[in-house]
């Protein structure tokens, strides 16, 4: 307290100046109205400023949020699109092939592996959320891979990055279809072996899932070829194949469930007693 009447005796000065000074502004300001009218706008674009900054860092502090209603809304906007009997256009799926019915179920990675010899992300939906083993695992880019395992509130995805990965994929352009695997020397690029020799292939052309699965359906994205060569038999193809997703770097991916696929199935296993 000693200390605050010290300062203010040294500053006695001063201080009576500001004290003046202020009581001139403020009897000017409203004895004019020009001179009100200024500062009331220089007041404004201050408080404009403030309240401006506290807006985008509050912003800033709600993007989960944000990111999570955009989230849901692609989760309803997709499982619409696979399930509508009339689309127009997609780059998402083809849309002729609607035989089966999906649901969609959004999840985030919490663990992520692509360098390994077999590699696989770790989900935070799991037996709890209505996840099981064989549904398919995908982005807005196109296809991750396959739910192996599951827990009460996790599953695990055997990656397209992994060496026991194989998936039933076709030339968009045609009909012709191979197996898609991965050699494990890039995160970058899978192969799709055993394409005809027959079929129409130049570099820049898209693959997609072939849907002879009841886990995806037919048109989801997996990349484009990057180079081919000719099998060793001169029978078939062996296509380099570039992914649309960056599998170093995967966070929001969507879960796909084929409500058919128990149908499928048993029908299936039937037919090969």
């Amino acid at each position: 307290m000693q200390q605050i009447f010290n300062f203010v005796i040294r500053n006695k000065t001063f201080l009576l100046f500001l004290l003046l000074l202020s009581i001139a502004l403020t009897l000017t300001i409203q004895s004019h109205s020009y001179h009100k009218s200024k500062f009331i706008n220089s007041a404004n674009v201050l408080t404009g400023g403030v309240y401006g900054t506290m807006n985008s860092v509050d912003q800033y502090f709600n993007l989960k949020t944000e990111n999570d209603i955009l989230a849901e809304e692609n989760r309803i906007l997709r499982e619409q699109l696979l399930n509508s009997s009339v689309v127009k256009d997609s780059s998402f799926i083809d849309t002729t092939y609607q035989k089966s019915k999906y649901r969609v179920t959004t999840a985030e990675v919490y663990k992520n592996s692509y360098s390994l010899t077999n590699n696989y992300l770790t989900l935070n939906k799991g037996k709890n959320d209505g996840v099981k083993q064989d549904f398919g695992v995908i982005t807005s880019n196109g296809i991750i891979g396959i739910i192996d395992n599951t827990s009460k509130n996790y599953s695990r995805t055997l990656s397209i990055l992994n060496h026991k990965s194989q998936i039933n994929a076709q030339l968009k352009s045609s009909n012709h279809i191979g197996s898609l695997t991965w050699n494990g020397k890039s995160p970058v690029f899978v192969q799709l072996e055993d394409v005809s020799q027959f079929a129409p292939i130049k570099e820049g052309d898209t693959i997609v899932t072939g849907g002879e699965s009841s886990i995806f359906p037919k048109g989801i994205g997996i990349g484009t070829i990057d180079s081919f060569k000719t099998d060793i038999s001169g029978d078939t193809y062996t296509i380099e194949v570039r992914l649309f997703n960056d599998m170093t770097n995967v966070g929001t991916v969507y879960i796909l469930e084929n409500l058919d696929s128990n149908e499928i199935n048993s029908l299936e296993n039937k037919s090969d007693e």
